[in-house]
């Protein structure tokens, strides 16, 4: 099927479903799709790239929005020119973030009671997140560890979003196929990701930025509308 947005209407219809297959898992995104940090994240690398006399608009958007610090620090020495190095803008990004984390964490609206209703339904669950460790533990910190029986930050594989390896580790660390695994995602980037480990997608934009179609990739505009026998239906859904 096509990238699809599931009207509300068709909600009840599937919450009235208890026998309805649980999903084996959900993998969460954490920036954008837990807590409202993305819009930090953007204020972060805008901040830093108006000191660099570039001023972000929608084309940095892609490279900005779910990419880790080093890509985003990469993409502005590109485009600014600056003299400062990679590593050097990277650890500026890294330690604004933080800052900026650390004063403001949100859950997003209906990302609690989720988590919640996977707990109760004995429901596996992993954050999986481009940002560092550090900023990973701070929103951890915010609310509460216990909801994720593994947690991935930036560090933790070779590569990080949008490769498949963040989904790939989690699957593994879970002891279970990607393919029977349901990812939460908010940008293009954590979606590309996901779905290249073989994943089902539910995508809950943070943003405007597009998404990408795909048969295993559903849209929806709030966590809120989300229930266990939707997540089990979309984690079910063939691979094609």
């Amino acid at each position: 099927m096509p990238e699809s947005a599931l009207p509300e209407s068709a909600l009840p219809e599937s919450a009235a479903s208890p026998e309805a297959a649980l999903p084996a898992a959900v993998l969460f995104d954490m920036d954008g799709t837990l807590v409202d940090t993305e819009q930090l994240w953007w204020q972060t690398a805008a901040e830093i790239a108006e000191e660099l006399r570039h001023p972000l608009t929608e084309q940095d958007a892609p490279e900005v929005l779910g990419q880790a610090v080093e890509h985003t620090a990469a993409h502005l020495h590109r485009v600014s020119g600056t003299t400062l190095g990679e590593a050097e803008l990277a650890d500026r990004l890294g330690e604004s973030f933080a800052a900026k984390v650390a004063a403001e964490t949100v859950p997003r609206p209906g990302a609690l009671a989720l988590l919640a209703s996977l707990r109760d339904a004995r429901v596996p669950t992993a954050l999986v997140s481009a940002s560092p460790r550090r900023v990973v533990d701070l929103v951890l910190s915010a609310i509460g560890r216990d909801w994720f029986a593994v947690t991935l930050a930036a560090e933790d594989t070779e590569r990080t979003k949008p490769a498949p390896d963040p989904y790939l580790a989690a699957a593994r660390r879970l002891g279970l196929d990607p393919a029977v695994c349901l990812a939460v995602e908010d940008t293009p980037t954590g979606v590309a990701s996901a779905t290249a480990a073989g994943c089902a997608v539910l995508a809950v934009p943070s943003t405007p930025t597009p998404m990408p179609a795909g048969d295993r990739i559903t849209l929806l505009a709030s966590l809120e509308q989300a229930d266990l026998a939707l997540l089990g239906k979309l984690a079910a859904a063939p691979a094609v």
